[in-house]
């Protein structure tokens, strides 16, 4: 993909001479595995966590980044390996303060943006928000192409157009899947907080790769893990103080009680919803190191189909026509994004085929 090929071009060089094309491709697939596994595990957890009795939405907000203490066995590992190796200079933590301060500003807006993602889902079933978040990669396209002059195709336009109609769909027809107990009004807040959700999202994706392409320093895999540390920290301690003031630590253990599933389950829900979530930013903070924010915004919204029906086969949700609509017309979007793409790539190995012609003395 041209996307694979001009991600953090500055950076590039460093890159390269550092890990050879195969390693690269190996982190790339592994945190687009990451990726995948917590784009779709965090949002079914999350919403087993609202239909099973639990109903502190600062609670659900602060799960989706309070994993960040799991990132630091791998810190761990890669330190010992880099020592092991005898890398010059080499250091627990590498961050400089020149990243460390706007990845902290951005682990706020991510607070922010967790806030919102969880009042959505608290509201709406998975297959709803889950198709809503798709409009991620609309948002992500054009801060890609104002922040980081993304190249753009008709494919991709067209692509953006498509999972933006879809969504607009859903909007039109919202009585049909409103939960019984659920008001029109509620629905309305759950679905255009979550589309918030996603707009903040997609500012933040092609921020983190302008911050890299900024950074004065290596970057490498090591740093990418330190920054989604720094990430996580602050946007969990936003929600920390979201919690105080809610007065939600204390009610964890009656909450605990109250689950339906029973305590034990409760809190193992937690614990595994705060790992998925992990796995989402690790994973897509990855792959932005790997290849670019575009494709990241692509991944998490070529996920859709997953997610639509792994929420049918577990929570028996409906899947009335404007759902199937609004689906067909995302895979529609995402097929005509990959497709756009190979005639890229077909489009540069002609020219590379070509010989050049001897210039003229």
């Amino acid at each position: 993909m041209e996307i694979l090929e001009t991600g953090l071009t500055t950076n590039n060089q460093d890159k390269d001479a550092k890990m050879g094309k195969s390693m690269k491709r190996v982190l790339l697939w592994l945190n687009i595995l990451m990726l995948s596994l917590g784009n779709c595990g965090g949002p079914l957890l999350q919403r087993l966590y609202f239909v099973k009795g639990g109903k502190r939405i600062w609670l659900a907000c602060w799960l989706e980044t309070a994993g960040f203490p799991f990132v630091i066995i791998p810190v761990l590992l890669s330190y010992a390996y880099r020592r092991s190796k005898g890398v010059p200079g080499t250091k627990l933590i590498t961050i400089k303060p020149r990243l460390f301060l706007p990845f902290a500003a951005l682990g706020v807006l991510t607070g922010a943006d967790d806030f919102l993602a969880s009042y959505g889902v608290s509201f709406l079933p998975v297959s709803t928000y889950s198709l809503i978040i798709a409009t991620q990669l609309a948002f992500t396209a054009g801060f890609a192409f104002i922040l980081v002059k993304q190249k753009f195709t008709a494919f991709t336009v067209n692509s953006v157009f498509l999972l933006t109609v879809g969504a607009v769909v859903l909007a039109f027809h919202s009585g049909s899947d409103r939960p019984a107990n659920e008001t029109n009004r509620q629905y309305y807040i759950g679905f255009f907080t979550t589309l918030g959700a996603s707009f903040l999202y997609g500012f933040v994706l092609p921020m983190i790769e302008l911050t890299y392409k900024k950074a004065k320093q290596p970057i490498n895999y090591s740093l990418i893990m330190e920054t989604q540390m720094v990430i996580s920290f602050f946007a969990t301690a936003f929600c920390t103080v979201g919690m105080i003031v809610n007065h939600d630590f204390p009610a964890i253990p009656r909450e605990a009680r109250e689950f339906e599933l029973g305590q034990a389950t409760y809190y193992v829900v937690l614990v595994f919803c705060a790992l998925f979530w992990q796995f989402f930013f690790l994973g897509a903070t990855g792959v932005i190191f790997c290849a670019s924010s575009l494709l990241s915004g692509i991944i998490i919204a070529a996920l859709l189909p997953a997610t639509e029906v792994l929420a049918v086969l577990f929570f028996h949700e409906k899947f009335q026509v404007e759902k199937g609509l609004a689906l067909a017309l995302s895979c529609w979007g995402f097929i005509s994004y990959f497709y756009g793409e190979l005639q890229v790539i077909k489009q540069e190995e002609k020219k590379s085929a070509e010989p050049e012609l001897p210039q003229p003395h």
